[in-house]
């Protein structure tokens, strides 16, 4: 194994904030893609693809080996957010990079909230310190490091480092010679602040690449970071995009060669040639280890600071690792009485009934108002599930593994809006490979609609049964409906029995027979008649002399009909 033990910090923030100075001023070693070594990078001033560089500081533990601090260096521009999400997933911890002249910008903000899913800690950096007034430097430091502690206060960062520097004093044509401010301090915090994670070698050998390239003459090398398992020399890997099964020709870490990685590694594997533009990014893995899928069950849970419904038939685009693609949801919940079930993180059952949702359930006040034209599905009384879960049907096939991170997002929102265009985030529980999973698969899948219907009950023909009205459409079939029980607002329960007519009437049998009360309000009253002779006025005064129509009987039918159910079949509870 390698003589290092690795941990990866993403570096993120705003366009323009000066993390690429940052990571560079940080680093001892870059590898092939930091800096912005892009010729489009350096043309147009602003990092478009994901860096990557690493420096080492000396571990607390007496003869541990040094801890290798690999910087994750995010572009910052509002178009790449794509790239900023795949980086963020292979961090262990994150420095948000804010323009101490600035503060809190919008992709500040997103990338804060991809921070909150993707790591557990936060390190805020103050860049550009150098570019405030000397006399009032310490008083803008001072009054930023408690606009940050106050946007922070809301979030799993409450309480996270503050720190001042200055990565490149005086902009990025400033002589080379400008040493850098509190870089020392910067490092000494990450020592601080790292917690160096416990790497697993064990299980199948899974890989992020982030970039790809051919060297003349001895392959192509793939530069990414293991995200489970371990690899040795001569072991071979699939490319599951391309569908090929590559051997491993030699490794490296940084420049060093290595014979073995594992787990948490940064790592360039070179491999037998194939046109490196094949695979811009993607996943590498041991053989046969990860399934394609065409559709998913994942956990949901909503961003906070999406405004807008989370609505059944929506699409989203849809992240997971460094691929992006359109997926169409379904949202599900426990049924009502479980509603207040633990959350089960890591696994789905198959075996369990799940309440049809039209939208994400969501106590977000911000949106209530779209939530209350449309409660089909709802659950009574406002309350909210502790876990929801959505379908997902990809546009396209993915390959990736289970329990992945998923994150749901609206990228095609105007970057120039002040508005987060992240939407969900959950982990992918379930996968579904058959391309014909929609006959295969999802009549498993037990999401059920509640469904209500009121009629009338018309008329009585007997004390066992009565004739009902305005339950159905005049086309209904009713002997769909025949066998189902309804509830006699009298307190009687019936059985339809059969159509009666065609005018979508029907007969409902009332085992029980019909209570004294039903008899009552169901017998007709004699009407009154006339005592004038033929003519208008004697039929207003029969008219004035009727009594008031009768009180209603109503009849309630209530069933479940589960969605994916090839029959459409109506049930009731035994």
């Amino acid at each position: 194994m390698a003589a290092r033990r690795n941990v990866n910090v993403g570096v993120l923030g705003h366009i323009d904030s000066g993390k690429t100075a940052l990571a560079r001023a940080l680093s001892t070693t870059a590898s092939t893609a930091a800096f912005d070594r892009q010729p489009q990078s350096r043309e147009r001033g602003i990092t478009l693809d994901l860096g990557f560089s690493c420096f080492a500081v000396p571990l607390p533990e007496a003869g541990a080996p040094e801890l290798q601090v690999t910087l994750v260096d995010c572009p910052g521009h509002a178009s790449l957010i794509r790239t900023i999400i795949g980086g963020a997933q292979i961090i262990d911890l994150m420095m948000l990079v804010i323009d101490v002249t600035k503060g809190m910008q919008t992709q500040s903000a997103e990338c804060l909230v991809i921070g909150q899913i993707a790591c557990e800690k936060l390190v805020v950096v103050l860049n550009k310190i150098d570019l405030l007034p000397e006399g009032k430097r310490q008083a803008a430091i001072d009054k930023m490091t408690k606009k940050m502690q106050k946007t922070l206060e809301s979030t799993k960062f409450r309480g996270a480092p503050v720190i001042p520097v200055a990565a490149k004093p005086g902009g990025p044509e400033a002589p080379e010679t400008e040493a850098p401010q509190g870089i020392p301090e910067l490092i000494e915090l990450l020592r601080s602040q790292i917690s160096v994670p416990t790497r697993d070698p064990s299980g199948p050998f899974l890989m992020s690449v982030d970039h790809c390239f051919s060297i003349k003459g001895q392959g192509t090398v793939m530069t990414g970071t293991v995200l489970s398992g371990s690899i040795s020399l001569g072991d071979s890997v699939e490319i599951p995009a391309l569908k090929v099964v590559k051997k491993v020709k030699s490794m490296q870490m940084f420049h060093t060669p290595v014979t073995s990685a594992m787990q948490g590694d940064r790592l360039g594997i070179c491999v037998t040639q194939f046109d490196p533009k094949l695979l811009e990014r993607g996943l590498v893995c041991a053989p046969e280890s990860l399934p394609t899928l065409h559709a998913a069950i994942i956990s949901v849970e909503k961003i906070p600071y999406f405004r807008g419904p989370l609505l059944t038939k929506a699409k989203f685009h849809i992240t997971l690792g460094h691929e992006t693609v359109m997926g169409r949801l379904l949202f599900f919940s426990p049924e009502p009485q479980h509603f207040d079930r633990e959350p089960q993180a890591a696994s789905f059952d198959l075996a369990q009934e799940y309440l049809f949702q039209e939208r994400y359930l969501s106590r977000d006040p911000a949106t209530e108002g779209d939530q209350a034209d449309d409660r089909a599905g709802q659950a009574p009384e406002g309350r909210c599930p502790r876990q929801q879960w959505a379908l997902v049907e990809f546009e396209r096939p993915v390959t990736c593994p289970r329990l992945c991170l998923v994150i749901g997002s609206r990228l095609d929102a105007d970057i120039h809006a002040n508005s987060c265009r992240l939407a969900f985030h959950g982990r992918l529980l379930h996968g579904l490979q058959d391309k014909g999973y929609a006959e295969s698969a999802l009549p498993a899948l037990r999401v059920y609609k509640l469904k209500h219907k009121q009629g009338l009950v018309e008329r009585a023909m007997d004390d066992y049964s009565v004739i009902g009205r305005s339950l159905f459409k005049k086309e209904t079939n009713i002997q769909l409906f025949v066998g189902l029980r309804v509830q006699l607002s009298t307190g009687e329960q019936g059985v339809i029995d059969s159509a009666f007519g065609q005018s979508g009437k029907f007969k409902v049998h009332v085992p029980g027979g019909l209570s004294p009360e039903a008899k009552r309000i169901l017998t007709p009253v004699p009407k009154k008649r006339g005592r004038g002779g033929p003519g208008e006025a004697t039929r207003q005064e029969e008219g004035a002399e009727r009594p008031e129509p009768p009180q209603h009987v109503t009849l309630s039918l209530s069933f479940k009909r589960y969605v994916f159910d090839t029959q459409k079949r109506m049930v009731q509870a035994p």
